[in-house]
């Protein structure tokens, strides 16, 4: 669907909007995959906001400490967040 694009489309989530570029701290919620315990309060980095058959969205980050971001954006792997499950961090524009 051409009007659905990862890499420049943007949703609300609280005051901003996400998308690609973003920095973003991560907030799983309990009860998600157990590998995302070990993610809860990292910072990352949005790489795309994709949209799945239901019209559900999806954030996918790159971790903003891990080695092998880069390897993993040129790959086209990411992790996945429901826009509940991530906290836009503040820009340099908007710090005091």
């Amino acid at each position: 669907d051409a009007s659905v694009d990862p890499w420049s489309d943007r949703i609300p989530i609280g005051d901003s909007m996400v998308g690609k570029g973003t920095k973003v701290r991560l907030r799983p919620r309990p009860g998600g995959d157990a590998q995302d315990f070990f993610l809860v309060g990292m910072d990352a980095t949005v790489a795309g906001v994709f949209a799945d058959v239901d019209g559900g969205r999806h954030v996918a980050v790159t971790l903003d400490d891990d080695p092998a971001a880069e390897l993993n954006l040129a790959h086209g792997r990411f992790r996945y967040f429901h826009p509940d499950e991530v906290e836009p961090l503040p820009t340099e524009e908007s710090s005091p």
